[in-house]
């Protein structure tokens, strides 16, 4: 089971996301396969919190991600469903049939059961997209920390992902001209004293 500091700080950055969303007039939808809703489920919580969240998808079947979210069976059956190319179509399904501007992804093996070679109990694929085009994708290996663990603290990241995205795109600081400074030119003598060096005698 979750732990109460995990619940807290799931609470704390969820009210956070929501703040900031609000100032800048953002929407989101969720799409959830390991989590079955718990990132809705978290900023559902609070209170005020529709005029931000939109809908949660609870895709926890291919059957699912394909009707719901528009995953190409393809996508699927190459690299399975928990994997970064699912987590990034599942987040763009959602961002499109929603109408949201942003929309989060997490797909993985929460346990004890449903692992696989190169897939253990505790790897999470997650994804944001944005709808100005921006997709971000992150993999966690939470490891074998129990089912609800695994789950909470997808919820927490899913939420960092989320507030991350919402803060908009880095713009880049222009650089400083750099600034040259000219010193006169100093020769040392034999005897270690430092003199400038002396300019011929104009003609």
């Amino acid at each position: 089971m979750a732990s109460e500091r995990e619940t807290s700080s799931a609470n704390t950055i969820a009210r956070s996301l929501l703040d900031l969303c609000r100032s800048r007039k953002l929407t989101i939808a969720t799409a959830e396969s390991c989590t079955g809703g718990l990132v809705a489920g978290a900023l559902t919580d609070i209170p005020g919190s529709s005029d931000v969240i939109d809908r949660g998808f609870v895709t926890y079947s291919n059957d699912a991600k394909r009707a719901m979210l528009g995953v190409e069976a393809s996508t699927l059956t190459t690299f399975g469903a928990v994997s970064k190319e699912t987590a990034i179509q599942m987040a763009v399904g959602a961002l499109e049939r929603a109408g949201v501007d942003l929309a989060v992804a997490i797909t993985g093996i929460a346990g004890p059961g449903g692992a696989v070679p190169g897939k253990p109990v505790g790897l999470v694929h997650f994804s944001v997209a944005a709808r100005d085009g921006r997709i971000t994708n992150r993999e966690c290996r939470f490891g074998a920390i129990g089912r609800g663990a695994v789950r909470q603290r997808s919820v927490i990241e899913a939420l960092r992902m989320l507030m991350e995205m919402a803060r908009g795109p880095k713009v880049a600081k222009p650089k400083r001209a750099a600034v040259s400074r000219i010193r006169p030119r100093v020769a040392r003598t034999l005897r270690g004293h430092a003199t400038k060096r002396r300019r011929p005698p104009r003609g």
